[in-house]
């Protein structure tokens, strides 16, 4: 075994960990703060649980709020716990990886406007059609 390269290893893996730990507690609090001041009954009237309507809410609410995948997990198990679809929280978390509105500016000005936008349009379209046949595919195999 070549030790020296493990041992980098570890340690770079320990630094990714170090730098994204801060975001994750970051993420953690927003879900208690908005656990507390958002009712319950607001995610009931915003979410349907229509299995074509749900999808599009949270495709559309994930390419609003942009962020990374590590903090997508922890959103997503929440909002289920809230009793949102599993549509809508697919959706959800694909969209908060693929597509950007924030960025977007960015994007189009790195790697032009046509690709930037056509690309961010696939994903969101790609992030519904994934999510229905994902829950059909998990209904299918229970």
């Amino acid at each position: 075994m070549n030790f020296p390269q493990i041992k980098q290893a570890l340690l770079k893996t320990l630094n990714n960990f170090k730098q994204s730990l801060p975001i994750l507690m970051g993420v953690l609090l927003l879900i208690a703060l908005i656990n507390t001041l958002i009712p319950k009954n607001i995610y009931a009237k915003i979410f349907t649980g229509n299995a074509f309507i749900d999808p599009f809410i949270g495709a559309l609410t994930g390419s609003v709020f942009t962020g990374n995948p590590i903090t997508s997990y922890i959103i997503g198990g929440e909002l289920l716990k809230q009793g949102i679809s599993l549509f809508a929280v697919i959706a959800f978390i694909l969209s908060w990886v693929t597509v950007g509105v924030v960025q977007l500016p960015m994007e189009i000005q790195t790697l032009g406007k046509k690709f930037a936008i056509t690309r961010n349009i696939i994903s969101f379209i790609t992030a519904i059609i994934i999510s229905v046949l994902a829950v059909f595919t998990l209904r299918l195999i229970q």
